[in-house]
């Protein structure tokens, strides 16, 4: 099969003037943009106490426009909508979080930690050099081949990630 480019995201892509997420009667979470379901059973599910930060936290990563957002990019995005939480409580988390299996890290350009919500779909990633922007993809013959060459050396995969770097389209012309 040919690649399938799903999403294109830039950095620093998050809304922080996006609306709080909608609540529903009976329930302490909400619906995000996308659909998905969050609520605070989630973070305890994960053996994390609910508290403030941590549910702002996951609001803002599930409201993003940009899907790979740094610490940096959710503590400014915190900043301009008025919550007071600090940097260390940004990393904390999203470090708690990574742990839990709610949240992805990733070292895009020169091991700078990118994290993305943890949705259960695998994906890989296209980042160009130049700009920043992050492309995400699936390609069943990609998957096949690394599936053949694992079996072929008698390995089981259990995980794995495939980042391409180079230059994207609109920093090419």
């Amino acid at each position: 099969g040919s690649n399938v480019l799903r999403r294109r995201y830039h950095r620093h892509g998050i809304r922080p003037d996006a609306p709080p997420v909608g609540t529903l009667p009976g329930f302490s979470g909400g619906i995000d943009k996308r659909g998905s379901f969050v609520v605070t059973k989630d973070l305890r599910e994960a053996g994390l106490k609910v508290t403030h930060p941590r549910m702002k936290i996951l609001e803002l990563l599930s409201q993003s426009e940009n899907r790979h957002v740094t610490a940096e990019d959710v503590y400014k995005a915190l900043l301009e909508s008025g919550e007071d939480i600090g940097l260390a409580t940004v990393y904390r988390v999203l470090t708690q979080f990574e742990g839990a299996g709610i949240v992805q890290r990733h070292y895009f350009e020169g091991n700078q930690s990118v994290f993305e919500l943890a949705e259960g779909e695998h994906h890989d990633h296209m980042v160009c050099t130049k700009c920043g922007a992050i492309e995400e993809f699936v390609d069943a013959t990609i998957e096949k081949r690394q599936e053949a060459i694992a079996k072929e050396r008698g390995f089981e995969i259990t995980d794995h990630s495939l980042i391409l770097y180079g230059r994207c389209r609109d920093c090419r012309e």
